[in-house]
């Protein structure tokens, strides 16, 4: 079992690497909004736009097919 001088000083440098990550998160995040974080991130926009028809495909083909729909 350890003792306490070592869990002590263990304790003491896991603090100060959480403080570290929290300052190095705060750096990182100058806006609050997370749009603002992520526009201007797509560089394809072709690509971009392919994928979200993908998306819409797959959630549309999920769907169970409506009776009125199959009528018209």
């Amino acid at each position: 079992m350890l003792d306490e001088v070592t869990l002590e000083r263990r304790l003491a440098i896991l603090e100060q690497e959480v403080a570290d990550l929290k300052r190095k998160s705060d750096r990182n995040s100058t806006s609050s909004n997370w749009l603002d974080k992520i526009i201007g991130s797509i560089s394809d926009q072709a690509a971009f736009l392919e994928a979200l028809e993908y998306g819409r495909s797959f959630r549309q083909a999920d769907k169970p097919i409506d009776e009125s729909d199959e009528q018209a």
